[in-house]
């Protein structure tokens, strides 16, 4: 329906001016109105199967430009049908180019108002503001596997699927199934031949997307209509022809509900005026069964609970555009360049990283810097919900002027040039009241190594651990232990503590020496670092001491801030 529509409205400006032909032209107006037929037929079968495949949205700025191509190569095909030596008559050419001309001053007058009302795109972003995100909470983990290396697992189990030679790996999609953060991802057919052999797509793979020790897991979910199918099975061809007034954006992805069946998702709106420019506060999303191809149209944020990306990553990397580009229109943004902050493009979707807070909500985050050249601090970072399409943005003073999501990953990039290790997915956390940017390192072939923690206000301040947990341990234990670091954190409390030591261990740190010891009958790991108590490297067991420790909310560990020991300090 959608492509028969399209091809019909393509025709309009060729009908007016068939119109003016008929009435100036010598001709007579039966033999005009005879030709015009024919080539409208003519044009109207060129037509569909151009719109067959091209699928343009019925909005002003594509049918003025389709109409206009439309008549000026059927028009004088019609008048030299009708007068092949003299088609040229001045009387008939005047009217028509006048009609160009209009038809051409639409065009412009629409594409100038693309630019004028990107102010107005920008205030259909629902915006909050916030210093700084709450601190994370000793069952949190700020870790999710990198999509590279999920790929790669997944790639090396393709031999599981039935006719793999039929299949490659489709888009990987994060989402929550269960209680379980996975990536979900289609196999999709490998070219038009293999689609005519197959018919259907075998299933999807899903694998963790926080354990960098999981194995991937083919489901067997036969589907018809997916993004690789041809013809009337090709997805976008199908929304198309239901929604052809409304503009898809990105490639649908899939989504799979609670009882392990696959949905594709597509987020879908209808441009502002007459231009392409999307109303962010009225974004759609229409999910798809790949076994039928019934479908259903939903405001994003009330689509099916299972769904955690109504919003697509292209659609949240263009909020992120008009949100920090065109905060005061488009010339602005050109010229005074006033507020004007440049979304970062270092995510892992369309210039976006997906994450889930402890609710299990998705969001999408981008860290913000300036438009000014040479400049590789950030402004703030922006987390965009992904059902809602609201804006969370944290430009507090802590965020302000902390490296970005580049200078992170060039961090990890120059700690391994030898084996050419390379930061992937940086996001950046609040660590005990400490902006952090969280890095996967990566080898040349998308395999996990490391993962790198970076204090974004100090370059130097870096660590790396081989496992989520133990790298969030190290590097808390630095931050309490960094002589520079005087921040106190909503993670601990300070204790009076005393008791005699009954184990001692030394070690040397790039923070300094680190002293570790256990009290009797007190299960928490004590440190204190030389430089606070220059005596401790001579603690030994069985001496008593005193002490001030900021113990962490688990009671396993503690940071001791001053420290008296009996017979040494007295």
């Amino acid at each position: 329906m959608g492509i028969l529509l399209a091809t019909l409205i393509s025709l309009i400006l060729y009908m007016i001016g068939a119109g003016i032909i008929a009435v100036v032209s010598s001709v007579s107006t039966g033999r005009v109105l005879k030709f015009a037929l024919g080539l409208f037929i003519f044009g109207y079968i060129v037509m569909a199967v151009v719109n067959y495949f091209v699928m343009p949205a019925v909005t002003v700025p594509n049918m003025l430009l389709i109409n206009l191509i439309t008549a000026i190569i059927l028009l004088p095909m019609l008048l030299f049908v009708l007068k092949p030596k003299h088609f040229m008559e001045k009387k008939v050419v005047t009217p028509l180019a006048g009609m160009y001309g209009l038809g051409l001053i639409i065009l412009v007058v629409s594409i100038i108002t693309s630019f004028t009302v990107l102010d107005n795109a920008n205030n259909t972003i629902t915006v909050h503001e916030e210093p700084e995100a709450e601190p994370l909470s000793k069952d949190e983990t700020p870790i999710t596997v990198a999509p590279e290396f999920a790929r790669n697992k997944i790639q090396k189990s393709m031999s599981v699927v039935p006719n793999a030679q039929f299949y490659d790996l489709g888009k990987l999609q994060v989402q929550q199934v269960g209680d379980e953060i996975v990536y979900v991802a289609p196999v999709e057919f490998s070219s038009f031949w293999k689609f005519i052999r197959g018919k259907e797509i075998a299933g999807y793979f899903t694998i963790s997307a926080t354990d960098v020790n999981a194995q991937p897991s083919f489901e067997e979910e036969p589907m018809e209509y997916t993004n690789s199918s041809y013809f009337h099975k090709y997805v976008k061809r199908v929304i198309y022809n239901q929604f052809p007034q409304y503009i898809q954006s990105g490639d649908a992805q899939i989504e799979v509900d609670d009882d392990g069946k696959p949905w594709y998702v597509q987020t879908i709106y209808k441009p502002m005026h007459i231009t392409n420019k999307p109303n962010l506060d009225a974004l759609r999303v229409v999910v798809i069964d790949p076994v039928t191809g019934d479908m259903n149209a939903y405001q994003t944020d009330e689509a099916p609970a299972f769904i955690d990306g109504s919003v697509s990553s292209e659609m949240a990397s263009v909020t992120n555009d008009y949100f920090g580009k065109y905060i005061h229109g488009w010339l602005n943004s050109m010229f005074g360049k006033r507020d004007v902050k440049l979304p970062n493009e270092s995510g892992t979707e369309s210039g976006v990283t997906p994450m889930f807070d402890e609710n299990g909500d998705m969001f999408y985050f981008t860290d913000m810097t300036s438009p000014k050249e040479n400049v590789d601090s950030a402004l703030g970072y922006t987390l965009i919900n992904a059902r809602t399409g609201e804006l969370t943005y944290f430009g507090g003073e802590k965020n302000n002027g902390i490296m970005d999501s580049d200078g992170a990953k060039q961090i990890v990039n120059k700690e391994f040039p030898e084996k050419k290790w390379e930061g992937s997915m940086p996001v950046l956390y609040n660590i005990d009241g400490n902006p952090t940017w969280v890095v996967n390192v990566l080898d040349p072939n998308g395999l996990h190594k490391q993962y790198a923690y970076i204090k974004a206000d100090d370059s130097d301040f870096v660590v790396f651990g081989d496992t989520a947990n133990a790298a969030l341990e190290s590097y808390r234990m630095a931050l309490s232990q960094d002589p520079g670091n005087a921040e106190a954190t909503d993670e601990t409390v300070t204790e009076s503590v005393q008791g005699t030591v009954d184990r001692v261990q030394i070690s040397s740190t790039e923070q300094g020496q680190m002293v570790q010891f256990l009290l009797e009958d007190d299960t928490t790991i004590y440190t204190v670092n030389s430089s606070k108590v220059p005596l401790a490297i001579f603690l030994e067991k069985g001496d008593h001491i005193n002490a001030e420790a900021q113990v962490m909310d688990d009671n396993e560990t503690a940071t001791i801030e001053e420290m008296e020991i009996e017979g040494l300090t007295e």
